[in-house]
């Protein structure tokens, strides 16, 4: 993210501050004709899901070996299933029920009947797998597609996938870092990326007619090797443990230029995540498009999720031409539906470990630990 168009974050930061569900059998059992007494009991129902489509059905009979017999609810009324008879009072079988749906069911014994209603679970789908690993499924129960994967599993950058930043500079115009391309700052080792902000010995030279500086920062991208429009975008990022001020990191989309003109912010860009050492517990997405001119609003363009800093977690996009939504960790953080244009172009991939920015609450001071690092452990694109 370079100084010329770095958005103010102190006022951002100081505000946001400020379940697994398992699949059952359900089962409801009405009576339908009151017990008089206990030789004229309806049968009792206990149910059991044997498969995917079967329910095993037990009950006991108020006589020791009566005739039981299985009506299901159709369009036309009852409708005959099946008949088996008890044995020492308890009748044993099973029913076919779809997967996904409810059916209705009568049981008699005895001259007394009891229904049931059963709603079976849908089906668990199998497992399927792809460059990217196992295939997320989509809302329309389709399955995403691998179409960009690095788990940084060799000892070096893969630079068919990604250009290391050399143009931008990351912080304030009084205290900056420059991007460079050097194994200092950026490099692949034990699995992950590392993007590092370090202090040099001596100032060196910077880019962009800046001045020297003795601070440098890791950032790549896959400019003019890979974009898309639309599809999910996930990175799984660890960042340094620390409540100093002063660092900065991001996982975010940035318009393809070869593709579109770049007029910021109306042109787009997608923060998937951006995290500040001031902030220590949130992650934070931001939509950047015509909506800034309203500045900060949050669950429309930003927000803040729990997140904290120093161990892993993982940030998801899921982006169509009406919808953008980000999840933390798995948990929806960030809904926009404004299907403005700047989102209905091809995008860049990026990830940078920056400094600041232009806000004294994160500015770098005397407490700030260099080196800093920003560790990935993979990035996954699917469509």
């Amino acid at each position: 993210m370079g100084l010329s168009r770095m958005p103010r974050v102190g006022s951002r930061v100081a505000l946001l501050t400020a379940a697994v569900v398992a699949a059952s059998l359900t089962v409801v059992v009405t009576a339908t004709t009151p017990a008089a007494g206990a030789s004229s009991t309806a049968p009792t129902v206990s149910l059991r899901q044997a498969s995917a489509d079967v329910v095993a059905v037990s009950g006991r009979t108020a006589t020791a070996s009566p005739k039981v017999r299985f009506k299901r609810y159709t369009a036309s009324g009852w409708t005959f299933v099946k008949r088996i008879r008890a044995h020492r009072h308890h009748y044993r079988t099973t029913l076919s029920v779809p997967a996904g749906t409810t059916a209705r069911f009568r049981v008699t014994s005895n001259h007394r009947s009891r229904t049931f209603r059963v709603t079976m679970p849908a089906a668990k789908q199998p497992t399927k797998y792809d460059a990217c690993g196992a295939r997320p499924r989509k809302a329309d129960g389709s399955l995403w597609s691998c179409t960009f994967d690095d788990e940084f599993s060799g000892t070096a950058l893969d630079r068919t996938k990604w250009t290391p930043q050399t143009q931008f500079v990351t912080g304030s115009t009084e205290v900056y870092a420059c991007y460079r391309d050097d194994p200092a700052n950026v490099n692949v080792a034990g699995g992950v990326l590392n993007l590092n902000l370090v202090r040099l010995d001596a100032p060196a030279p910077c880019p962009l007619g800046w001045a020297d500086t003795d601070l440098m920062a890791g950032g790549v991208s896959t400019w003019h090797l890979f974009s898309q429009q639309y599809g999910r975008f996930e990175a799984r990022i660890k960042n340094t443990a620390t409540t100093a001020p002063g660092l900065h990191e991001a996982f975010w989309l940035w318009p393809d230029n070869r593709y579109s003109t770049i007029n910021w912010p109306t042109s787009g860009e997608i923060d998937v995540v951006e995290t500040y050492s001031s902030a220590p517990t949130l992650a934070i997405p931001f939509f950047h498009y015509s909506a800034d001119a309203l500045g900060m609003q949050l669950g429309v363009n930003t927000n803040g999720c729990a997140a904290s800093r120093g161990v892993w977690n993982t940030y998801t996009l899921e982006w169509t031409a009406s919808r953008l939504e980000v999840f933390v960790n798995g948990k929806s953080c960030l809904v926009n539906t404004s299907g403005d244009p700047a989102f209905r172009k091809r995008y860049i991939v990026t990830l940078t470990q920056g400094m600041g920015p232009f806000d004294s609450g994160n500015m770098p001071n005397a407490s700030t630990p260099f080196p800093a690092s920003m560790q990935v452990d993979y990035v996954h694109v699917w469509q």
